[in-house]
């Protein structure tokens, strides 16, 4: 059975189009979509000579076309198709590429937003796949927030490599969904496209992918859960090492004192009324 087809036979028994008790329907910015709505075309890793053909048409638009350099890039069949497409890509945008290399590098401080040489550009093939490499580079240094803001506009079908696009939105909002309740909803919607529509997808990312699908509906509904405690506890954690002690980060810090004071009380009221 599918996550799809799973997600509708528990949404039918519960009376309810919720995906199940850790997915919060009442989450601000969520929306849950019915069961019989959650149908999307399937994906597949697009082929070396589409991709190509996609970038060259882009590089002649904007007038930047070099035959012999494209030509070079395309003929090392070693590289995958992704990094072929970024190489061409940094043929007509050289800052796109240092966006990306600044984004996979350990020692570089974590973004605030997405560079304008991602953002602006207007092309649907290389703003996604620009937009994909470069969450994912961010996903590895945990930089989940950017990441996700970066791909927002992405277009599913201009995608290179859809697994590991899915596979890392999936990470990063599985990842703040202890703090962010919408990303919950979020992730499982990505995990099911991952899982049930993208036909190509490495069997270790379908594996990850439901393992974190299944995590998510046993996340505790009550706010005071130990559990979703030590969510909060982890995303304060991962926003301080990257030198973010704002506002978001305060507000999670609060939520933290605040959840264990009501524990606390909640045990304390248990333990009176035992006495």
């Amino acid at each position: 059975m599918t996550l799809r087809k799973w997600i509708a036979t528990v949404a039918v028994a519960a009376g309810s189009v919720a995906f199940a008790s850790g997915a919060d329907p009442d989450a601000k910015g969520a929306k849950v979509p019915e069961p019989s709505q959650l149908t999307f075309g399937t994906l597949r890793a697009m082929p070396a000579e589409v991709a190509k053909a996609k970038v060259a048409d882009w590089l002649k638009a904007a007038g930047k076309l070099d035959p012999a350099k494209l030509e070079s890039i395309w003929q090392v069949s070693d590289k995958t198709v992704m990094a072929r497409v970024l190489e061409s890509i940094a043929l007509g945008n050289p800052d796109a590429q240092k966006a990306i290399d600044n984004a996979r590098d350990v020692t570089a401080d974590a973004p605030t937003e997405v560079p304008a040489a991602i953002a602006a550009e207007k092309d649907a093939f290389v703003k996604t796949n620009l937009g994909a490499a470069y969450a994912r580079a961010l996903a590895g240094k945990k930089v989940y927030e950017e990441a996700l803001l970066a791909v927002k506009d992405v277009k599913a079908e201009e995608l290179v490599d859809p697994s590991a696009f899915y596979f890392f939105k999936a990470v990063a909002e599985h990842s703040t969904g202890g703090y962010q309740k919408a990303r919950k909803i979020d992730a499982v919607n990505t995990i099911v496209r991952l899982v049930d529509d993208v036909v190509d997808a490495p069997d270790r990312y379908r594996v990850v992918a439901t393992q974190m699908f299944f995590d998510i509906q046993n996340w505790a509904k009550d706010d005071k859960d130990l559990g979703n405690i030590a969510k909060l506890m982890d995303n304060s954690g991962r926003r301080l090492d990257l030198a973010r002690g704002g506002s978001t980060t305060q507000d999670i810090q609060k939520r933290i004192i605040f959840r264990l004071d009501e524990k606390i009380k909640e045990l304390e009221n248990q333990q009176k009324g035992g006495s």
